[in-house]
């Protein structure tokens, strides 16, 4: 039996799993913004500044991560770590810019007419804030692989929420949207789930982990929506 040969196996295994996974993810919420734009859906004309600039971000982010978790499936971890640092800053320019852009759109004006202010306020701010949460516990845990690369997935999975709400027939699903990106999200952590029974036995505690924070995060933009002190910020915000 080649029992010093079969843990090197799973973690390949693994590896190559979350590779698909993050790359896969990654190609769908370009290609949600992207089938927005060529629907017309996307203003290019207004002079905000900060959404521009968080999509230059975001796509940055997303090649990254793709990046790294092939890295990683080919077992180059010192270019790895390298690039690593690099997104840690482009972690904080996301959420920086994911807190602004939805500012400005709230000054400006440019809301889904399906969203209210406070609702969007919400799902911004908050959005961003439990996204970098989740990408800090990751790092925590860089050295643990096997945690490391299923929070960093589910920092991914946090990010489909803008993608669905592009794909989706948002504007039919007025008060049910949340709960059915939270569904679909929560079955992405069950794939894991499944692969983590496949190869390990069990359900991987960060999986676990994963799913509690998107079920919580869904749950903290709701409650925050409809908040009076969200509400009073977004009514000034917008008044300003």
């Amino acid at each position: 039996m080649a029992t010093t040969a079969s843990p090197k196996a799973g973690q390949s295994a693994d590896s190559a799993y979350f590779a698909r996974f993050a790359t896969i993810l990654s190609l769908f919420i370009i290609a949600a913004f992207m089938l927005n734009a060529v629907l017309g859906r996307a203003a290019y004309s207004y002079s905000l500044v900060w959404p521009h600039v968080h999509a230059v971000v975001m796509v940055a982010w997303l090649a990254l991560h793709v990046v790294q978790a092939r890295l990683a499936t080919h077992g180059n971890l010192a270019q790895h770590r390298r690039l690593g640092w690099l997104g840690a800053y482009l972690t904080v320019a996301v959420v920086g810019t994911m807190s602004f852009a939805g500012i400005a759109a709230i000054r400006g004006g440019f809301l889904p007419p399906f969203f209210t202010e406070p609702y969007f306020l919400a799902l911004t701010q908050v959005g961003a804030v439990v996204f970098g949460g989740l990408v800090f516990a990751a790092i925590t845990r860089r050295t643990q692989t096997d945690y490391h690369r299923r929070l960093m997935t589910g920092s991914l999975i946090l990010l489909t929420e803008p993608a669905f709400g592009r794909v989706l027939p948002m504007p039919m699903m007025i008060g049910w949207g949340e709960w059915a990106i939270m569904v679909i999200q929560l079955v992405f952590v069950g794939m894991i789930a499944l692969h983590d029974r496949r190869t390990i036995g069990r359900v991987h505690p960060a999986t676990a982990t994963v799913g509690a924070i998107v079920a919580m995060a869904h749950v903290l933009i709701e409650v925050a929506a409809v908040s009076p002190m969200f509400q009073r910020i977004a009514s000034d915000i917008a008044g300003g």
